[in-house]
Protein backbone atom coordinates (compact mmCIF):
# COMPACT_ATOMS: atom_id res chain seq x y z
CA UNK A 1 0.00 0.00 0.00
CA UNK A 2 1.36 3.47 -0.87
CA UNK A 3 0.51 6.98 0.28
CA UNK A 4 -2.19 7.39 -2.34
CA UNK A 5 -4.14 4.35 -1.14
CA UNK A 6 -3.48 4.58 2.58
CA UNK A 7 -7.12 4.85 3.70
CA UNK A 8 -8.06 1.55 5.29
CA UNK A 9 -11.64 2.39 6.27
CA UNK A 10 -14.07 5.10 5.24
CA UNK A 11 -17.35 5.39 7.11
CA UNK A 12 -20.34 7.66 7.68
CA UNK A 13 -21.82 7.41 11.18
CA UNK A 14 -25.31 8.84 11.86
CA UNK A 15 -25.46 10.67 15.19
CA UNK A 16 -28.29 11.82 17.44
CA UNK A 17 -28.14 14.42 20.24
CA UNK A 18 -27.70 12.91 23.68
CA UNK A 19 -26.11 9.74 22.27
CA UNK A 20 -22.37 10.32 22.53
CA UNK A 21 -19.62 8.09 21.23
CA UNK A 22 -17.59 7.48 24.41
CA UNK A 23 -13.84 7.87 24.62
CA UNK A 24 -12.03 5.29 22.50
CA UNK A 25 -8.89 4.96 20.41
CA UNK A 26 -7.49 3.00 17.48
CA UNK A 27 -4.03 2.71 15.93
CA UNK A 28 -5.08 4.35 12.66
CA UNK A 29 -5.03 8.10 12.10
CA UNK A 30 -8.52 9.54 11.63
CA UNK A 31 -9.72 12.46 9.51
CA UNK A 32 -13.24 13.45 10.57
CA UNK A 33 -15.67 15.87 8.96
CA UNK A 34 -19.30 16.88 9.61
CA UNK A 35 -20.83 18.14 6.36
CA UNK A 36 -24.19 18.83 8.02
CA UNK A 37 -24.73 19.85 11.63
CA UNK A 38 -21.60 20.45 13.72
CA UNK A 39 -20.36 18.09 16.40
CA UNK A 40 -17.78 18.30 19.16
CA UNK A 41 -14.77 16.02 19.53
CA UNK A 42 -13.05 15.82 22.90
CA UNK A 43 -9.37 14.84 23.14
CA UNK A 44 -7.22 15.09 26.28
CA UNK A 45 -9.49 17.54 28.12
CA UNK A 46 -9.79 19.80 25.08
CA UNK A 47 -12.68 20.22 22.65
CA UNK A 48 -12.86 20.98 18.95
CA UNK A 49 -15.95 21.82 16.93
CA UNK A 50 -16.06 19.96 13.62
CA UNK A 51 -18.40 21.38 10.99
CA UNK A 52 -18.74 22.00 7.27
CA UNK A 53 -15.78 24.36 6.95
CA UNK A 54 -13.31 22.42 9.10
CA UNK A 55 -12.32 18.81 9.68
CA UNK A 56 -10.20 17.35 12.46
CA UNK A 57 -7.12 15.14 12.16
CA UNK A 58 -6.79 12.77 15.16
CA UNK A 59 -3.48 10.92 15.42
CA UNK A 60 -3.70 7.17 16.01
CA UNK A 61 -3.70 6.01 19.62
CA UNK A 62 -5.33 9.10 21.14
CA UNK A 63 -8.48 8.67 23.21
CA UNK A 64 -11.29 10.76 21.75
CA UNK A 65 -15.03 11.11 22.29
CA UNK A 66 -17.71 12.48 19.97
CA UNK A 67 -20.58 14.68 21.18
CA UNK A 68 -23.36 15.47 18.67
CA UNK A 69 -25.57 18.49 19.32
CA UNK A 70 -28.29 17.67 16.81
CA UNK A 71 -29.01 14.97 14.27
CA UNK A 72 -25.92 14.81 12.10
CA UNK A 73 -23.49 12.59 10.24
CA UNK A 74 -19.82 12.07 11.00
CA UNK A 75 -17.74 11.25 7.95
CA UNK A 76 -14.36 9.66 8.73
CA UNK A 77 -11.37 8.29 6.85
CA UNK A 78 -8.80 6.12 8.64
CA UNK A 79 -5.14 5.81 7.63
CA UNK A 80 -2.39 3.39 8.62
CA UNK A 81 0.41 5.45 10.23
CA UNK A 82 3.27 3.62 8.51
CA UNK A 83 2.03 4.53 5.03
CA UNK A 84 0.55 7.95 5.80
CA UNK A 85 2.49 10.97 4.47
CA UNK A 86 1.21 13.27 7.24
CA UNK A 87 3.21 13.37 10.45
CA UNK A 88 0.89 15.47 12.59
CA UNK A 89 1.32 14.19 16.16
CA UNK A 90 -1.43 16.26 17.81
CA UNK A 91 -5.09 16.87 16.90
CA UNK A 92 -5.04 19.27 13.97
CA UNK A 93 -7.90 21.27 12.46
CA UNK A 94 -7.85 21.34 8.66
CA UNK A 95 -9.64 23.60 6.22
CA UNK A 96 -12.53 21.67 4.65
CA UNK A 97 -13.63 24.42 2.26
CA UNK A 98 -12.93 24.38 -1.45
CA UNK A 99 -12.26 20.89 -2.83
CA UNK A 100 -11.43 19.17 0.45
CA UNK A 101 -15.02 18.53 1.55
CA UNK A 102 -16.16 17.13 -1.82
CA UNK A 103 -13.03 14.95 -1.97
CA UNK A 104 -13.77 13.50 1.46
CA UNK A 105 -17.33 12.71 0.41
CA UNK A 106 -16.13 11.17 -2.84
CA UNK A 107 -13.59 8.94 -1.07
CA UNK A 108 -16.28 7.64 1.27
CA UNK A 109 -18.52 6.89 -1.71
CA UNK A 110 -15.67 5.02 -3.39
CA UNK A 111 -15.07 2.83 -0.34
CA UNK A 112 -11.70 1.29 0.38
CA UNK A 113 -9.74 -0.02 -2.53
CA UNK A 114 -6.62 0.39 -4.61
CA UNK A 115 -8.12 1.57 -7.86
CA UNK A 116 -6.21 4.07 -9.95
CA UNK A 117 -9.03 6.59 -9.57
CA UNK A 118 -9.02 6.32 -5.78
CA UNK A 119 -5.25 6.71 -5.76
CA UNK A 120 -5.50 9.95 -7.76
CA UNK A 121 -8.22 11.36 -5.50
CA UNK A 122 -6.30 10.47 -2.32
CA UNK A 123 -3.08 11.97 -3.67
CA UNK A 124 -4.95 15.20 -4.41
CA UNK A 125 -6.39 15.20 -0.88
CA UNK A 126 -2.89 14.99 0.63
CA UNK A 127 -1.85 17.99 -1.46
CA UNK A 128 -4.86 20.05 -0.40
CA UNK A 129 -4.98 19.38 3.35
CA UNK A 130 -3.98 22.60 5.10
CA UNK A 131 -3.92 22.99 8.89
CA UNK A 132 -5.62 26.04 10.35
CA UNK A 133 -4.79 27.40 13.79
CA UNK A 134 -7.77 27.54 16.11
CA UNK A 135 -8.19 27.72 19.85
CA UNK A 136 -9.31 24.71 21.85
CA UNK A 137 -10.83 25.30 25.27
CA UNK A 138 -9.99 23.26 28.39
CA UNK A 139 -12.72 20.91 29.65
CA UNK A 140 -11.20 19.75 32.96
CA UNK A 141 -13.70 18.95 35.71
CA UNK A 142 -12.82 19.23 39.40
CA UNK A 143 -12.77 15.97 41.36
CA UNK A 144 -13.78 17.33 44.77
CA UNK A 145 -17.46 16.36 45.26
CA UNK A 146 -18.63 19.86 46.17
CA UNK A 147 -16.73 21.61 43.37
CA UNK A 148 -17.84 18.89 40.94
CA UNK A 149 -21.47 19.45 41.96
CA UNK A 150 -21.12 23.11 41.01
CA UNK A 151 -19.30 22.34 37.76
CA UNK A 152 -21.92 19.83 36.62
CA UNK A 153 -24.71 22.33 37.37
CA UNK A 154 -22.97 24.90 35.16
CA UNK A 155 -22.44 22.33 32.40
CA UNK A 156 -26.16 21.60 32.56
CA UNK A 157 -27.01 25.33 32.43
CA UNK A 158 -24.12 27.56 31.29
CA UNK A 159 -26.32 30.62 31.84
CA UNK A 160 -26.39 29.93 35.60
CA UNK A 161 -25.20 33.25 37.05
CA UNK A 162 -24.67 32.16 40.66
CA UNK A 163 -21.28 33.23 42.01
CA UNK A 164 -19.13 31.37 44.53
CA UNK A 165 -20.70 33.22 47.44
CA UNK A 166 -24.10 31.86 46.44
CA UNK A 167 -22.68 28.40 45.77
CA UNK A 168 -20.95 28.36 49.15
CA UNK A 169 -24.36 28.61 50.83
CA UNK A 170 -25.78 26.04 48.42
CA UNK A 171 -23.18 23.32 49.04
CA UNK A 172 -22.08 24.18 52.58
CA UNK A 173 -18.46 25.16 51.99
CA UNK A 174 -16.66 28.48 52.28
CA UNK A 175 -15.93 30.66 49.27
CA UNK A 176 -12.22 30.33 50.00
CA UNK A 177 -12.42 26.52 50.07
CA UNK A 178 -14.35 26.31 46.80
CA UNK A 179 -12.06 28.82 45.10
CA UNK A 180 -8.99 26.88 46.21
CA UNK A 181 -10.42 23.56 45.01
CA UNK A 182 -11.37 24.90 41.59
CA UNK A 183 -7.91 26.34 41.03
CA UNK A 184 -6.06 23.29 42.34
CA UNK A 185 -8.10 20.76 40.37
CA UNK A 186 -8.81 22.58 37.09
CA UNK A 187 -5.78 24.84 36.86
CA UNK A 188 -7.80 28.03 36.77
CA UNK A 189 -10.21 30.16 38.80
CA UNK A 190 -13.91 29.47 39.12
CA UNK A 191 -14.81 32.51 37.00
CA UNK A 192 -12.42 31.47 34.23
CA UNK A 193 -13.67 27.88 34.36
CA UNK A 194 -17.23 29.11 33.96
CA UNK A 195 -16.17 31.27 31.01
CA UNK A 196 -14.58 28.24 29.32
CA UNK A 197 -17.73 26.21 29.84
CA UNK A 198 -19.90 29.00 28.45
CA UNK A 199 -17.73 29.26 25.35
CA UNK A 200 -17.71 25.48 24.94
CA UNK A 201 -21.50 25.55 25.01
CA UNK A 202 -21.59 28.48 22.58
CA UNK A 203 -19.34 27.00 19.87
CA UNK A 204 -21.77 24.36 18.55
CA UNK A 205 -24.60 26.90 18.48
CA UNK A 206 -22.43 29.35 16.54
CA UNK A 207 -21.39 26.53 14.22
CA UNK A 208 -25.07 25.88 13.44
CA UNK A 209 -25.44 29.50 12.39
CA UNK A 210 -27.42 30.80 15.36
CA UNK A 211 -27.25 34.60 15.84
CA UNK A 212 -24.64 35.86 18.27
CA UNK A 213 -27.32 37.65 20.28
CA UNK A 214 -29.25 34.41 20.83
CA UNK A 215 -26.12 32.45 21.68
CA UNK A 216 -24.90 35.12 24.10
CA UNK A 217 -28.18 35.02 26.03
CA UNK A 218 -28.28 31.20 26.02
CA UNK A 219 -24.88 30.92 27.70
CA UNK A 220 -25.35 33.64 30.29
CA UNK A 221 -24.25 36.98 28.80
CA UNK A 222 -26.52 39.99 29.15
CA UNK A 223 -25.32 41.55 25.89
CA UNK A 224 -23.77 40.43 22.63
CA UNK A 225 -20.84 42.78 23.17
CA UNK A 226 -20.00 41.17 26.54
CA UNK A 227 -20.05 37.75 24.89
CA UNK A 228 -17.90 38.86 21.95
CA UNK A 229 -15.42 40.43 24.38
CA UNK A 230 -15.10 37.16 26.32
CA UNK A 231 -14.88 35.15 23.10
CA UNK A 232 -12.13 37.34 21.69
CA UNK A 233 -10.20 37.28 24.98
CA UNK A 234 -10.13 33.47 25.16
CA UNK A 235 -10.23 32.48 21.48
CA UNK A 236 -8.12 35.27 20.05
CA UNK A 237 -10.69 36.32 17.46
CA UNK A 238 -14.38 37.11 17.02
CA UNK A 239 -17.11 34.49 16.58
CA UNK A 240 -17.59 35.55 12.95
CA UNK A 241 -13.88 35.21 12.17
CA UNK A 242 -13.59 31.92 14.05
CA UNK A 243 -16.18 30.25 11.85
CA UNK A 244 -15.46 32.30 8.78
CA UNK A 245 -11.90 31.05 8.40
CA UNK A 246 -10.30 34.50 8.66
CA UNK A 247 -8.39 36.05 11.48
CA UNK A 248 -7.30 32.62 12.74
CA UNK A 249 -5.99 32.76 16.29
CA UNK A 250 -3.02 30.95 17.74
CA UNK A 251 -3.74 27.49 19.09
CA UNK A 252 -4.65 27.51 22.76
CA UNK A 253 -3.69 24.38 24.68
CA UNK A 254 -3.53 25.77 28.19
CA UNK A 255 -6.03 27.87 30.16
CA UNK A 256 -5.80 31.56 29.41
CA UNK A 257 -4.14 33.85 31.90
CA UNK A 258 -7.10 36.21 31.69
CA UNK A 259 -8.93 36.58 34.99
CA UNK A 260 -12.09 38.38 33.94
CA UNK A 261 -15.39 36.73 34.85
CA UNK A 262 -17.46 35.26 32.08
Amino acid sequence: MDHATAAVVSVVVPLEPGINLPAHNHPQHQLTWAPGAPLTIEVDNLRWVVERSRALWIPGGLDHAVVPHSSSEMLSLYFEPDVCPLRWEVPTVVDATGLVGPLLSHLVELGTGTTEHRARVTALLWDLLKPISVAAIPTILPTDPLALRIALAIKQDPADARDLEHWSREVGASVRTLSRRFRAETGTSFSNWRTYERLNAALPMLGMGQPVSRVAHAVGYATSSAFVTAFRREMGTTPAAYFGGSGAPSTLTEPSAATGAG
